[in-house]
């Protein structure tokens, strides 16, 4: 079926240095530049990527006052929005947002072309004491006419937050990570990559490429992340941060799924890197999960909504109890 909301999209993968906003923003630029030259309308970069991700779990709570910043009113979403002006481009990212009262979130910002922006705020935040979860959905209309969502990392996880976020219209999930060799107790989910194989990968691509590829990067992907665009029928822009990330080593793995599940696009490099596909939005009329969705009995899913008892704090399972993560 012909569609003229046709999108072509972006994923980029980039590793950060810790709380320097000025080169973390230098690589970004450097990447929307290269994206706008082969028209991209829309390109999707890393969790916290600007501020930087997992050292923040070590920062005092004034240290992380001086890291964040507040959104949209701060130097960061200036600084995304002038961007997409200047390239006539749509862009994500992320970074630390302060709010009134000492409360933080960790905040992934969308800047468009006509100066307009949108935010979200990680709905299952684990990575400070003093940063909170929010509690909104986030939905928004693209320039083009197909409409975007926003779930951060763990967000994910949830398999009710990416339904949620497609009840509320959602085309196309734009899925910000920080994952992939991640510690943990669990033997079965991910795991942590020798630091050394990240350093020798120059010389030796290949062992490394194998760790990104295998169950500590994109064979734990593959369990269930095609998932979250096949059962609600939505295209899913996986941006991930690669290499060093305080002391694990993420696995980057950018990729674009179509509504099906489907990868339209990806990479497995131990290195930055962005992934370009063209969204035809005549999938999504079709889609299996679409006509899934239509086939939904709302009467039934009142305990849904009850709790049972067994919920805890995403932090509490993440880091108090150091249960394996699920980032």
């Amino acid at each position: 079926m012909a569609d003229g909301r046709n999108l072509r999209a972006a994923s980029v993968q980039m590793e950060h240095t810790d709380g320097d906003k000025q080169a973390n923003f230098a690589k970004i630029e450097k990447f929307v530049a290269a994206a706008a030259a082969q028209n991209v309308q829309l390109v999707v970069f890393p969790e916290c990527c600007v501020t930087g991700y997992w050292f923040i779990r070590n920062l005092s709570t004034p240290q992380l006052a001086e890291l964040a910043e507040p959104v949209p009113g701060g130097p960061s979403t200036r600084r995304l929005r002038d961007l997409a002006r200047k390239y006539s481009i749509t862009i994500g990212a992320g970074w630390v947002e302060s709010t009134d009262g000492a409360v933080f979130h960790n905040t992934y910002v969308v800047a468009l072309p006509d100066g307009t922006t949108h935010f979200h705020r990680k709905i299952q935040s684990f990575e400070h004491a003093s940063i909170r979860s929010g509690t909104q959905y986030t939905v928004f209309d693209l320039p083009g006419g197909l409409r975007a969502g926003i779930l951060i990392c763990y967000d994910n996880n949830i398999i009710e937050n990416a339904r949620m976020t497609a009840l509320a219209g959602a085309d196309v999930l734009l899925a910000p990570h920080q994952t992939g060799g991640v510690g943990g107790k669990d033997p079965h989910r991910m795991g942590l990559i020798d630091p050394a194989l990240w350093s020798n990968r120059h010389a030796d691509p290949a062992t490394i490429e194998n760790e990104f590829r295998g169950d500590k990067g994109r064979g734990w992907l593959m369990r269930w992340l095609p998932s979250r665009a096949h059962d609600n029928g939505m295209f899913l822009i996986f941006s991930n941060g690669v290499g060093h990330d305080d002391d694990e080593i993420r696995t980057g793995n950018a990729m674009i799924l179509d509504p099906y599940g489907r990868i339209l696009a990806e990479t497995c490099k131990p290195a930055d890197d962005m992934v370009i596909a063209d969204l035809d939005a005549g999938l999504l009329e079709t889609a299996t999960g679409r006509r899934w969705i239509r086939a939904r009995r709302p009467e039934l899913y009142g305990p849904l909504a009850v709790p049972t008892g067994r919920e805890r704090d995403t932090r509490e399972l993440k880091i108090l109890q150091n249960v394996a993560p699920e980032k």
